[in-house]
């Protein structure tokens, strides 16, 4: 599901007056029977509004030294007036986030940067395979995806390469998130990456391997003006299955029939998983926010009955909470944890990442 609309709406009020009137109707909705191309749809669809690709994943270094990492690029479309040919006309607003979780040593380091295209400092480019905001970047290569940030106080440095191939979420084509025609996204997902390379924290240079998951997701309208938040997974367990889960949590309280998910098998055929398979229960244990004072549920109960899982959902840091450079940014948790339970009564365990939003304050995306 991801940060969606807010997120990139703030930026534009970062960017100011310069951002000018930012209307949907110039943009393509997400609309049911979407044909699906790759390479060309693992890129840039400016005729959409708001577009992200996100990685996160879950390393650990020889000696057995766990990191969270989270690396994600977002477009948010201003304007699609084809009359703008100066390359400082603003087309589009890019923002990228940046986040390492120390689980050893209880560390969480976060960055956020806004930028417009430009002379190519931000940007899209399906020639180049890359996408790229300062000196962060993935690019594509073959079948792998290499990713490189680099801020002041560390670096990331991955090959990543897919076990499985890319699986679309929802059906149809679209991953519906309210009612109405629309109110949806194209959602594509490599749900296990397997990530080699480096981190440079400290200045000491740490070798480490493990799992990583890359959403996209491409869309114009989603949230309606009662929805206000949402509960999502990305779990990739042991026995070389994963799942998809999010959960759209509403003013009233309730949760929102247009919750969903995706189950891919070992061999990567993937089930779609309505509301009614599966259930995401906060278990009492809560982390409050010094900064911002939110309070979040960062232990869960994952029941898919269907599939016969029970698991439970742990972290082991508890302050991944990322906050934005102004109030206009929405807050959000998003942060490794760790899975164990089982599979008709067989023991199950693995990792993954969780995003908690709307804790703070309801998610307006309703245009």
């Amino acid at each position: 599901m991801k940060n969606s609309l807010a997120l990139l709406a703030a930026a534009v009020f970062f960017v100011g007056p310069l951002a000018g009137d930012v209307s949907n109707a110039q943009y393509r909705d997400a609309l049911p029977g979407y044909r699906y191309e790759f390479p060309r749809d693992h890129f840039n669809h400016p005729d959409f509004q708001t577009e992200w690709w996100y990685y996160t994943g879950n390393l650990k270094s020889s000696d057995g030294r766990a990191f969270g990492f989270e690396l994600t690029f977002f477009r948010q479309g201003i304007s699609r007036d084809a009359s703008k040919k100066n390359p400082w006309d603003l087309q589009d607003i890019y923002v990228a986030h940046l986040a390492l979780s120390d689980l050893k040593d209880g560390h969480y380091y976060f960055k956020e940067r806004a930028n417009r295209s430009g002379p190519g400092i931000a940007g899209v480019s399906t020639a180049e395979g890359r996408i790229w905001n300062g000196n962060w970047q993935a690019v594509f290569q073959g079948e792998d995806q290499l990713l490189q940030a680099i801020d002041e106080h560390f670096e990331l440095h991955f090959t990543l390469h897919p076990a499985k191939r890319p699986v679309v979420h929802g059906e149809n084509g679209v991953s519906q998130k309210a009612e109405g025609i629309g109110r949806a996204s194209h959602y594509i997902s490599f749900t296990r990456l397997s990530t080699s390379g480096w981190i440079l924290k400290e200045r000491k240079k740490v070798e480490v391997s493990g799992l990583a998951w890359m959403d996209h997701e491409f869309f114009t309208r989603q949230l309606e003006a009662d929805q206000t938040g949402w509960d999502w997974l990305s779990l990739q367990m042991d026995d070389h299955t994963e799942l998809m889960l999010f959960r759209i949590r509403r003013k009233d309280g309730s949760i929102d029939s247009h919750s969903s998910g995706t189950y891919l098998d070992a061999q990567g055929k993937s089930t779609h998983l309505s509301s009614n398979d599966f259930v995401l229960q906060p278990l009492g244990k809560t982390w409050t926010s010094p900064k911002t004072h939110t309070t979040y549920p960062i232990l869960w109960k994952i029941t898919v009955p269907r599939l016969g899982i029970e698991l439970t959902s742990s972290t082991g840091l508890s302050s991944q909470e990322f906050k934005g450079k102004t109030s206009l940014t929405p807050v959000y948790w998003e942060g490794a944890i760790m899975l164990s339970g089982t599979r008709a009564a067989q023991p199950l365990s693995g990792v993954g990442y969780l995003e908690m939003t709307g804790y703070d304050r309801p998610v307006q995306l309703a245009p």
